[in-house]
C-alpha cells in the first residue's frame, strides 16, 4: 500500500464498522419514545423525488439536526446512528 493511501484506508474501515454497528431495532425503540411525540412515520412515506434526502449520510445529518430541537433529553451518537439506521431500513433503504 502507497504511503497516502493508508489513512484512506483506515477511514473507510472505520466508516465500514460503524455501518455495521448501527442497530435499527434500537433505533426504532428511540425514535418512538423521542420522535414520535411531534413526528409521525408517515412524514418519511413522502415522494422520493419531493424528499431533500438523497443518501443515507444526508438521513444521519438530518436526524441529527432534527434531534437537536428536542429538548426531553440529549442524543448520543449512537443514537443518532441507530435512528438513521431505523429509518433507512423501514423508509428510506438507501445502499450503505
Amino acid at each position: 500500500m502507497r504511503r497516502g493511501q493508508w489513512p484512506l484506508a483506515a477511514l473507510a474501515a472505520a466508516v465500514a464498522l460503524a455501518a455495521a454497528a448501527q442497530d435499527a431495532a434500537r433505533g426504532q425503540r428511540v425514535y418512538e419514545t423521542q420522535c414520535g411525540g411531534c413526528h409521525y412515520e408517515r412524514v418519511h412515506q413522502r415522494e422520493r423525488s419531493r424528499s431533500t434526502v438523497k443518501s443515507q449520510a444526508e438521513l444521519r445529518v438530518e436526524v441529527a439536526r432534527w434531534a437537536a430541537q428536542v429538548q426531553q433529553r440529549p442524543f448520543t451518537l449512537e443514537d443518532l446512528d441507530d435512528i438513521a439506521a431505523y429509518l433507512n431500513e423501514t423508509h428510506y433503504r438507501f445502499p450503505r
